[in-house]
């Protein structure tokens, strides 16, 4: 009887130790010297609730996100998928393609647009002419190359600013996000930038609250989701365009320096009448 629990008893052990190296197996090694559960537990805070009544001043302003630039680069990289660290625009394709977010034809959100499609119409053609191998012979090649995240380096954003009486604080929201990709000939000349969808915000802030971006200055220990880097706007950027009767771009009537100095005079003016509503 007692080598018979001596039996059970090992073999007991022997089970649970296999299913100990089992779930080991299962999970593999942790990258790192603690589980990182923070970010997907997070949530975007809500927006106020904002009456049309209390609303006696609005703007609607267009602006465009470099991100080449020092402090959006983290929007851009990295240019390969690293486990969960993505750059923003595969992380957009990702959703996209899974149907939890959806792309619209402008920034009226209206006319929404199939993943598909959207990939079929960014495929690059391109012309190359070779050698035959083993010879001087040339021959001319046409293939096409499938869309990269890599060719998206600027963002163009949709917001409104508000003034609520209620709560005495002018407050903006971004409305839509446009990922813009860059052109070029066949000959690899840059030729302009084309806009390739819109994303409606509000309805992605879920999905950005989950999502981590690579923190500048306190590195992987930030836990800083693009939610929060939009809602922080912790961007740089400048405006394209601000509401206007004519309905037109600032490089429809402004070029040069002009240009610049016409958009640093509507973000000039955001700041001023921020400002002259606290004058007594």
């Amino acid at each position: 009887m007692k080598t018979f629990l001596k039996c059970l008893i090992v073999i007991s052990f022997a089970m649970i130790a296999a299913s100990t190296y089992s779930q080991v197996l299962d999970t593999g090694p942790r990258d790192g010297i603690y589980d990182k559960t923070a970010i997907l537990q997070m949530n975007p805070i809500p927006y106020v609730p904002l009456r049309e009544a209390d609303v006696i001043w609005s703007r609607r302003i267009w602006r465009e996100i470099n991100m080449k630039e020092k402090m959006n680069q983290p929007f851009y990289f990295p240019e390969a998928p690293q486990g969960t660290w993505k750059s923003f625009m595969q992380i957009v394709l990702d959703n996209m393609k899974e149907g939890t977010i959806t792309a619209y034809e402008d920034d009226k959100f209206i006319l929404p647009r199939n993943y598909n499609e959207i990939m079929k119409q960014s495929e690059k053609t391109i012309k190359k002419t070779l050698l035959r191998e083993g010879t001087d012979v040339e021959y001319d090649t046409t293939y096409t190359e499938s869309f990269q995240p890599t060719a998206v380096t600027k963002l163009k954003i949709k917001e409104q600013w508000v003034f609520d009486r209620q709560r005495s604080v002018l407050e903006v929201r971004i409305l839509g996000i446009c990922p813009v990709k860059e052109s070029y000939t066949d000959q690899g000349e840059y030729r302009g930038d084309i806009d390739m969808f819109w994303i409606y915000f509000p309805e992605c802030r879920n999905i950005f609250s989950k999502v981590e971006q690579f923190n500048l200055k306190n590195g992987d220990a930030g836990r800083l989701s693009y939610d929060d880097v939009f809602m922080k706007r912790m961007f740089a950027s400048f405006i394209y365009k601000e509401e206007n009767v004519y309905d037109r771009k600032i490089s429809d009537y402004a070029t040069g320096v002009d240009a610049l100095l016409e958009a640093d005079r509507a973000k000039t003016s955001l700041h001023e009448f921020e400002m002259s509503l606290w004058e007594y």
